[in-house]
Protein backbone atom coordinates (compact mmCIF):
# COMPACT_ATOMS: atom_id res chain seq x y z
CA UNK A 1 0.00 0.00 0.00
CA UNK A 2 0.86 3.64 -0.39
CA UNK A 3 1.57 6.53 2.23
CA UNK A 4 -1.57 7.83 2.78
CA UNK A 5 -1.35 12.30 3.34
CA UNK A 6 -2.18 12.90 6.82
CA UNK A 7 -3.88 16.12 7.34
CA UNK A 8 -5.32 17.70 10.55
CA UNK A 9 -8.92 16.13 9.02
CA UNK A 10 -8.36 12.45 8.25
CA UNK A 11 -5.79 12.37 11.75
CA UNK A 12 -7.99 11.16 13.75
CA UNK A 13 -9.31 8.15 11.26
CA UNK A 14 -6.32 7.29 10.09
CA UNK A 15 -4.11 7.81 12.90
CA UNK A 16 -5.94 7.28 16.26
CA UNK A 17 -8.39 5.28 15.19
CA UNK A 18 -5.91 2.78 13.47
CA UNK A 19 -5.78 -0.78 14.54
CA UNK A 20 -2.27 -1.35 13.19
CA UNK A 21 0.95 0.62 14.02
CA UNK A 22 1.35 3.45 12.14
CA UNK A 23 4.70 4.98 10.50
CA UNK A 24 4.60 8.95 10.28
CA UNK A 25 6.77 10.51 8.34
CA UNK A 26 6.75 14.73 9.55
CA UNK A 27 8.68 16.07 6.33
CA UNK A 28 8.92 19.36 4.05
CA UNK A 29 8.89 19.59 0.14
CA UNK A 30 12.16 22.37 0.70
CA UNK A 31 13.98 19.84 3.90
CA UNK A 32 16.95 17.85 1.92
CA UNK A 33 17.29 15.13 4.08
CA UNK A 34 13.50 13.85 3.93
CA UNK A 35 13.31 14.33 0.17
CA UNK A 36 16.52 11.53 1.03
CA UNK A 37 14.51 9.79 3.32
CA UNK A 38 11.39 9.40 1.18
CA UNK A 39 12.14 6.66 -0.74
CA UNK A 40 12.80 4.75 2.25
CA UNK A 41 9.74 5.75 3.61
CA UNK A 42 7.54 4.46 0.49
CA UNK A 43 9.19 1.63 -0.03
CA UNK A 44 8.60 0.42 3.46
CA UNK A 45 4.50 1.51 3.11
CA UNK A 46 4.53 -0.74 0.06
CA UNK A 47 6.30 -3.91 1.25
CA UNK A 48 5.85 -4.08 4.69
CA UNK A 49 2.33 -5.29 6.15
CA UNK A 50 0.29 -4.67 8.94
CA UNK A 51 1.84 -1.39 9.10
CA UNK A 52 -0.07 2.24 7.50
CA UNK A 53 2.15 4.89 6.39
CA UNK A 54 1.35 8.53 6.67
CA UNK A 55 3.41 11.61 5.63
CA UNK A 56 2.21 14.73 7.46
CA UNK A 57 3.65 17.93 5.13
CA UNK A 58 4.68 20.29 8.16
CA UNK A 59 4.37 23.69 5.92
CA UNK A 60 0.35 22.52 5.66
CA UNK A 61 -0.20 20.70 8.61
CA UNK A 62 1.73 23.23 11.59
CA UNK A 63 -1.06 21.96 13.46
CA UNK A 64 0.07 18.52 13.73
CA UNK A 65 3.39 19.31 14.01
CA UNK A 66 3.25 21.72 17.23
CA UNK A 67 0.72 18.84 18.54
CA UNK A 68 3.71 16.40 18.06
CA UNK A 69 6.52 18.85 19.31
CA UNK A 70 8.13 18.60 15.64
CA UNK A 71 10.98 20.54 15.89
CA UNK A 72 13.89 19.33 13.26
CA UNK A 73 12.75 17.16 10.05
CA UNK A 74 12.60 14.67 9.01
CA UNK A 75 11.12 13.62 11.75
CA UNK A 76 9.76 9.93 11.82
CA UNK A 77 7.34 8.31 14.62
CA UNK A 78 5.68 5.27 15.25
CA UNK A 79 2.27 5.33 16.48
CA UNK A 80 0.45 2.18 18.55
CA UNK A 81 -2.99 2.46 19.56
CA UNK A 82 -2.96 6.19 19.26
CA UNK A 83 0.02 6.69 21.01
CA UNK A 84 3.89 7.81 20.47
CA UNK A 85 5.73 4.04 20.73
CA UNK A 86 8.93 5.27 18.76
CA UNK A 87 10.53 8.22 16.98
CA UNK A 88 13.63 9.21 14.74
CA UNK A 89 14.53 12.67 14.02
CA UNK A 90 17.09 12.65 10.48
CA UNK A 91 17.34 9.97 8.22
CA UNK A 92 17.40 6.85 8.68
CA UNK A 93 18.86 3.62 7.21
CA UNK A 94 15.75 0.94 6.00
CA UNK A 95 16.77 -1.22 8.80
CA UNK A 96 16.69 1.27 11.98
CA UNK A 97 12.83 2.32 10.67
CA UNK A 98 11.65 -0.98 10.49
CA UNK A 99 13.78 -1.67 14.10
CA UNK A 100 11.17 0.81 15.29
CA UNK A 101 8.14 -0.87 14.04
CA UNK A 102 8.79 -3.58 16.26
CA UNK A 103 8.53 -1.55 19.77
Amino acid sequence: MASIKITKHNFEKEVLQSKEPVLLDFWASWCGPCRMVSPTIEEIAKETEGVKVGKINIDEESELASQFSVMSIPTLMVLKEGKVAATAVGVRPKKEILKMLQV
